[in-house]
């Protein structure tokens, strides 16, 4: 059977231009709470149809994962703004005034209570991981150590670290290491974020990132679109919410 999609709102969200869609994929139920998955760029992330190029498809492989036994996420895609993408996804200031962090403040104040009291999720922060890829990649990981009570892992792929002049690289290194912190990084050789990425990896590792914290994925053959991120999205997922040492493949 495939799995369903849940289209809640659409929502108003204060300082955003329009209304948004927010699409949810809920596991089969286990009796427990279920960890849960905030993404960046909610068009792409499930099938094909919303996506100019194609969806991840990543309700399949959490179904995948929670047909093996495994505690698969709710997985909540927030629709991005089209023409106004790249401002609702900067968290810094680049020509415009980036606008992440408003989004961010409505997912922790405004969404995530709702998630959790229609979809049973868990509320805690070692339940909660926040994702995305290329721009949503970077909202990602700066929505991690921006508010580490609310998201306590974060799903990284191909990040614009280079965006306002790769502001995030001080922002990262000025912020405390969060208390409890899961951090998936990926990129492809065939782009061009892949040495910024490399970068941040190693300064993830000097400060402490072990094996069981940190997975940097240099995907030798990885460009920077859609399919390629729909191909490492099962091994994402394994990492975040699949017990160590469980190899996991999606059907």
């Amino acid at each position: 059977m495939q799995p369903k999609i849940h289209l809640l709102g659409p929502f108003k969200i204060p300082w955003l231009k329009a209304p948004r869609v927010v699409r949810v994929y809920a596991p089969p139920p286990t009796g427990s709470p279920p960890p849960v998955l905030y993404m960046f760029d909610g068009q792409n992330i499930f099938d094909d149809g919303p996506s100019f190029a194609g969806g991840w498809h990543m309700h399949q492989a959490a179904h995948a994962l929670a047909e093996r036994g495994h505690a698969a996420p709710v997985i909540v895609g927030i629709d991005h703004g089209n023409a106004h993408r790249i401002r609702e996804l900067a968290p810094f200031h680049g020509r415009r005034r980036g606008q992440a962090p408003h989004l961010i403040r409505w997912i922790a104040r405004d969404l995530a209570p709702k998630i959790q009291r229609e979809f049973g999720t868990r509320g805690d922060v070692h339940g909660t991981a926040i994702g995305g890829s290329s721009m949503g990649g970077l909202a990602a990981l700066y929505a991690h150590f921006h508010r580490p009570e609310v998201f306590g892992s974060v799903l990284c792929m191909s990040p614009s670290l280079w965006f306002a002049r790769g502001k995030i690289f001080p922002y990262v290194a000025g912020e405390p290491r969060p208390w409890t912190s899961r951090i998936y990084l990926d990129a492809g050789a065939r782009e061009g974020v892949w040495a910024q990425t490399n970068r941040l990896a190693h300064h993830l590792r000097d400060r402490g990132y072990a094996d069981g914290d940190l997975r940097w994925v240099a995907d030798p053959h990885g460009h920077h679109r859609e399919q390629d991120w729909r191909r490492r999205a099962p091994g994402a997922l394994e990492f975040l919410f699949a017990p160590h040492g469980q190899a996991f493949r999606a059907a």
